[in-house]
């Protein structure tokens, strides 16, 4: 962190106070999803190409964010207001980028694993930890999602504030960048499917879906046996044994 240090801000939740702009920024509620960025990445130019084109006087919040200046208090309100709105979507829209690092997704690694983001709501996949995703890069066209390694389908965040977010804040790329980078962490996927039934009798439209999708899954077997491609539970991404 820069060495000027600013005012004392206090956050959204009211709670406690803090000296720098990110910790600010990552301690109001609803910004659960965000790591902290390193300094040295928002303040390399080249991290910042294109970002232009989404706010203006990106020297003024690139300082602000790095704590190398503060607010001019004899501003208005309104400019304050436009000044803060401004840095906090420049730090988001850094931030998609910063999440595909090394560094950045090593620390989304840590809040992969505390359940930050939370987990998947399907009873079958026994609450495996979701990764945030975004369905378009660019901002201010669709809000961000939660994708499931396990089902690898998609679900909407639980929370209202979290459900605001954009989702270019996360990009499209995240959970695969991520799910490549650390292997190890691709769950089993689980093969039980629920089969809605009366009095233990499976109910025929249903059981014939059913029986439409267990097709589908052994002809992926069959296509991933003919490539030479592992898949048993002894891989990651495998399928799981029946139960």
């Amino acid at each position: 962190m820069s060495s000027m240090v600013p005012q004392h801000q206090i956050s959204d939740s009211g709670s406690e106070y803090t000296e720098y702009w990110i910790d600010w920024f990552l301690g109001c509620r609803g910004n659960e999803y965000f790591c902290d960025i390193d300094v040295e990445y928002i303040t390399d130019r080249f991290n910042l190409t294109g970002l232009n084109q989404y706010v203006d006087k990106m020297s003024i919040l690139v300082d602000l964010i790095t704590d190398k200046t503060t607010m001019d208090e004899n501003q208005s309100e309104a400019t304050k207001n436009k000044l803060e709105d401004n840095a906090k979507f420049l730090y988001a829209l850094v931030h998609s980028r910063y999440i595909i690092t090394l560094r950045g997704l090593n620390k989304m690694l840590d809040k992969y694993r505390n359940g930050d983001f939370g987990y998947c709501p399907r009873v079958h996949c026994k609450l495996t930890p979701l990764l945030p995703i975004g369905l378009s890069d660019t901002p201010r066209v669709a809000s961000v999602k939660l994708y499931c390694p396990n089902c690898e389908d998609l679900y909407n965040p639980k929370s209202s504030r979290h459900a605001a977010i954009d989702g270019a804040f996360f990009g499209t790329s995240f959970p695969s960048m991520f799910l490549q980078t650390y292997p190890e962490l691709i769950p089993l996927h689980n093969v039980e499917i629920y089969t809605p039934k009366i009095f233990g009798f499976h109910i025929h439209d249903y059981a014939k879906m059913t029986r439409w999708r267990l097709l589908q899954k052994e002809k992926l077997k069959k296509e991933l046996d003919e490539k030479s491609i592992e898949h048993s539970r002894s891989v990651p991404g495998g399928f799981a044994s029946p139960t």
